[in-house]
């Protein structure tokens, strides 16, 4: 529920695509669908990572001339709590294929709680 509420401020023209497993449940259908309800501007799309991806990278203006890439060395949730770092990718070629794969990934369903 915490990388919804870091996305909360998202501007309406953005698209945010979360890729996941929720592995430990952490969020419920409902929950996600409260957070639509508060915040209708926010455009989220949940998918799965098919159970290969554990790393954390933030892409920006994928496709795009200005694409970034950066690396979270921790989670979202520990923002603010403990030290970690988010490192910029420079060479936005190596991840291609990672993008390109996960795009046709299934939508993520959530538990109800």
């Amino acid at each position: 529920m915490k990388t919804l509420v870091l996305l909360k401020e998202v501007a309406s023209r953005i698209k945010v695509t979360i890729f996941s497993d929720n592995v430990n449940h952490g969020l419920h259908q409902t929950e996600f669908d409260d957070f639509k309800i508060e915040y209708p501007n926010v455009d989220i799309t949940l998918k799965t990572t098919g159970g290969i991806y554990h790393d954390r990278y933030i892409f920006i203006d994928n496709g795009t001339k200005n694409e970034m890439i950066f690396h979270c060395g921790g989670s979202s949730k520990d923002g603010g709590k403990r030290v970690t770092s988010i490192t910029k990718v420079e060479d936005v070629m190596l991840y291609r294929d990672i993008i390109g794969s996960l795009r046709h990934n299934t939508r993520l369903e959530l538990r109800h709680s």
